[in-house]
């Protein structure tokens, strides 16, 4: 079998990316996104502040490792422990949160 040039750029990093359903009639789509807005932590806070309107999936992926993986669970857990932290869900992230986010404890704050 010939082997063919990556379409991906050979970037060593992880790069996720969210599935977000519009609803009828637009339905589910891979949002364009700035490639500085992939990364983790900015998604993460982008999830927060509901730029997203009902994500429904997210993956991970690394093109120059060579690999995918679904990333939702983890995400949502991480989610879910910033929403009890702040003790607020955004309603854009319930849905994804109970469906996702139930894998682990969360740790409450004392205060």
């Amino acid at each position: 079998m010939r082997s063919s040039p990556s379409l991906a750029p050979a970037v060593e990093r992880d790069i996720y990316m969210v599935l977000d359903d519009y609803g009828q009639p637009l339905g589910r789509a891979w949002p364009e996104m700035d490639e500085d807005h992939t990364e983790r932590e900015t998604l993460l806070c982008h999830l927060m502040e509901g730029q997203y309107h009902n994500p429904v999936r997210i993956v991970c992926f690394n093109p120059g490792a060579g690999w995918a993986q679904d990333a939702s669970e983890e995400i949502a857990i991480e989610l879910r422990q910033r929403c009890a932290d702040r003790d607020e869900v955004p309603p854009s992230l319930a849905r994804f949160i109970d469906t996702h986010g139930q894998g682990a404890p969360i740790q409450l704050s004392l205060l």
